[in-house]
């Protein structure tokens, strides 16, 4: 089989046999790209997190969760390609793979930009390359069409209660919330704790279903918090991640009654 190079996100150069006809995907939101990509025969492992779609859920080998990866599970299965993320992998398991021989690729998205390139590279590596562009170009036109749902109004957007954790500049999420029309309250990088912030009275409280399942019982406890901001929850799949599920973002988005 042909050997081709691709570059990660991370910079780093990947031998890839072309196209790859075993793939294992290490983050949920690739898991459900790879699928959207109609590439049902070619991944055969995925993460105990790679909840969607349901079939594959069912179907496919586990091989750990995001962070504990099952190593030798991993190798046993020989993948042409595993497909990991800087941020939901540890580098010691994905080193423990290069080690073996495994070719790993690695996205790192900060931007709703970087989200767009890392589905091309997907595409190019996949053999995919049509269809992702396809996906970019009615993502792009989605998220046109909502530019203006945040109408320049603040917010602050959690991810995580006691302690208490926001979104900052420099994420995925940030990214999003800006792109639709919302100017993040907070201007610290990545995902600083709330006691950082100085003198926080935000429009908008968003109140994230992930990674802490923020329930209606903490609505009434981050009013009392943020008196003149409006406290709501939000489904963190929409907002965190990247891939295809950017495809039907637009119409959740679009519904926020705000």
């Amino acid at each position: 089989m042909e050997k081709r190079i691709f570059v990660d996100q991370m910079g780093r150069s990947v031998e890839v046999p072309f196209p790859p006809k075993r793939i294992i995907s290490l983050v949920p939101s690739q898991t459900e790209l790879l699928h959207y990509l109609g590439l049902e025969n070619e991944v055969i492992g995925i993460t105990k997190f790679c909840i969607y779609p349901n079939e594959w859920f069912k179907s496919k080998i586990r091989v750990g969760g995001t962070k504990q990866l099952k190593i030798n599970e991993i190798l046993a299965l020989k993948p042409d390609l595993v497909i990991g993320n800087k941020e939901e992998n540890t580098k010691e398991d994905i080193e423990e793979l290069e080690k073996n021989g495994i070719s790993v690729w690695l996205s790192d998205i900060n931007s709703f930009d970087e989200a767009l390139e890392m589905i091309h590279q997907v595409g190019d590596m996949c053999g995919k390359e049509s269809q992702a562009a396809d996906l970019v170009r009615q993502i792009t036109i989605g998220f046109e069409e909502i530019s203006r749902v945040g109408k320049g109004r603040s917010v602050l957007y959690f991810i995580w209660d006691e302690p208490t954790f926001v979104v900052g500049k420099n994420t995925f999420i940030n990214s999003v919330l800006t792109k639709i029309g919302f100017v993040n309250h907070c201007n610290i990088n990545r995902y600083p704790e709330i006691t950082e912030l100085k003198n926080p009275n935000p429009d908008f409280v968003f109140l994230s279903s992930e990674p802490f399942p923020f329930t209606k019982q903490h609505v009434d406890k981050f009013q009392k918090l943020f008196p003149k901001a409006k406290v709501q929850l939000v489904d963190g799949e929409m907002c965190s991640w990247y891939g295809s599920r950017m495809l039907l973002a637009k119409d959740y988005f679009k519904g926020l009654i705000l």
